[in-house]
């Protein structure tokens, strides 16, 4: 993630001050809860803006872009296979059949996931220029 000090630096502060955020969000009917949740959502904050003033020292991403249409195809057929494990729970009341529903889900996440997009991806990958 990080591809120098000040990237690094951030990124850990990212991380931090969302556990501590998140730890406000748990304890928030104490006092202590309250200041984690100021002190996390502070850091978040920091965070955010430092990420977004050394964005531009980064320079050009050594991807070109890609066939829009399959990326898109691969996220929905994703967010398919969600929509087939959440709907299954609705469809049928047995057990069997909603560990079945929830396993083609599962599978047609994958295909997305492990299929469609790094086609999508690859396509026009850098080493293949």
């Amino acid at each position: 993630m990080a591809a120098n000090r000040s990237q690094g630096s951030y990124y850990t502060l990212l991380l931090v001050s969302a556990t501590v955020f998140c730890a406000g969000i748990a304890y928030l009917e104490g006092g202590s809860g309250k200041l984690m949740l100021v002190i996390g959502a502070a850091g978040l904050l920091a965070s955010l803006f430092g990420m977004l003033k050394i964005k531009p020292l980064e320079g050009k991403t050594a991807l070109k872009p890609g066939p829009g249409a399959m990326k898109l195809a691969g996220a929905g057929v994703c967010a398919l296979g969600w929509l087939i494990t959440l709907v299954g729970m609705h469809i049928t009341p047995s057990t069997s059949g909603r560990i079945v529903l929830a396993l083609v889900g599962i599978g047609v996440s994958l295909f997305g996931m492990l299929v469609i997009l790094p086609a999508a991806f690859n396509k026009n990958a850098v080493w293949k220029s």
